[in-house]
């Protein structure tokens, strides 16, 4: 054994004796396996395309509805802006060039942005479908995806009513130190409970409500801070007219989406890390650790496509007679329902 390799496993050994290290490293490694880079570039590209729209569409409708109240629509538009903190400037000028057009091509203008945006939610399902490492059988179908994809986007819309009232809230009482402490931890709670609701609308219904509440914590957590850290970006950096204004605002918007759905895909890791109990993983192989074994064999599982099809996954490095743990799965039969592991004979 070399002195680097000496090295590698020192530290290999030390993070799987210490549990918060190791569930760090389990988190990490678990994105690895899933390709969690190609998710993530799928969920902004199909974010990029489809959220801003999805923004323009509800924020327009919330226009129309409050046309009386010059009050109620300047907080609309504003709750918007702080969440697209980007792209504040051109979104007011989409709503007030929509809100003055006519009904009909309105309304058709909208349905076909509405149709646009079900990509961002076709997306997710299949991120969350790649994380839970869902055989093919297990997957939903085209109608009922396509019904969570409406939930989906009415998920989103919720989320921007709340945002709106909250943001309401921070006006109402921007001089008072109490209020806007007190609307800053409400904005945690909402991003929490946006979080909770997106992963409950698609992860596949086997998986307990109770199983995507800590990603949705971590979620939540993480994306306040983006939010925060993108108004004071704009405030600060991003407020020049000029050709490089112009490119920073887009890169800002882009590194604004990224860190999105960043914390979007590790939340949901970190679910299925809990849930399936994937740690302490191995730095260096071999030896496997037995969430190695786990692991792996969720990921030769998900590749069956039809019930007719059989996979079965063995190994040979484990101590001759040792039977395999229940939390590792042999047949594609023992991850769907992914809820939990199956529980061994006594």
């Amino acid at each position: 054994m070399n002195p680097v390799e000496r090295v590698i496993r020192g530290a290999d050994a030390l993070q799987q004796r210490n549990r918060a290290a190791a569930f760090v490293v389990g988190v990490a490694k678990k994105f690895g396996d899933d390709s969690g880079g190609a998710l993530v570039s799928n969920l902004v590209y199909a974010a990029f395309i489809s959220v801003f729209p999805l923004l323009l569409i509800l924020v327009t409708v919330l226009v129309k509805v409050a046309a009386g109240n010059p009050g109620l629509r300047a907080q609309v538009i504003g709750a918007a802006i702080r969440q697209f903190p980007y792209i504040g400037r051109q979104l007011a000028t989409n709503i007030r060039g929509l809100s003055t057009g006519s009904t009909p091509g309105l309304i058709t203008g909208l349905l076909i942005l509405l149709w646009g945006v079900t990509r961002l939610a076709q997306a997710g399902l299949y991120t969350m479908a790649q994380i839970w490492n869902l055989p093919g059988p297990a997957r939903p179908g085209y109608f009922p995806r396509l019904v969570r994809s409406v939930l989906f986007l009415c998920v989103l819309a919720v989320g921007l009513v709340i945002s709106t009232a909250l943001g309401g809230l921070v006006t109402y009482g921007q001089h008072a130190l109490v209020v806007a402490i007190l609307a800053q931890l409400l904005a945690v709670l909402a991003n929490v409970l946006l979080f909770a609701a997106s992963f409950r609308v698609l992860t596949a219904a086997g998986v307990p409500t109770r199983q995507l509440l800590p990603g949705a914590v971590a979620g939540g957590l993480f994306w306040t801070l983006v939010q925060a850290l993108g108004a004071y970006l704009v405030h600060h950096f991003l407020r020049s007219n000029s050709v490089y204004g112009v490119f920073a605002t887009v890169l800002g918007l882009l590194g604004w989406i990224y860190f999105g759905v960043q914390a979007f895909v590790y939340a949901a890791e970190v679910n299925v890390v809990l849930a399936r109990r994937l740690w302490p993983r191995s730095i260096v192989q071999p030896p496997l650790t037995e969430a190695d074994r786990n692991a792996m064999a969720l990921q030769a599982l998900q590749n069956q496509r039809r019930p007719e099809q059989q996979v079965e996954v063995r190994y040979t490095d484990r101590p001759a007679g040792a039977p395999p743990p229940a939390q590792t799965p042999r047949t594609a039969g023992e991850v769907a329902p992914p809820a939990t592991p199956p529980i061994e004979p006594a």
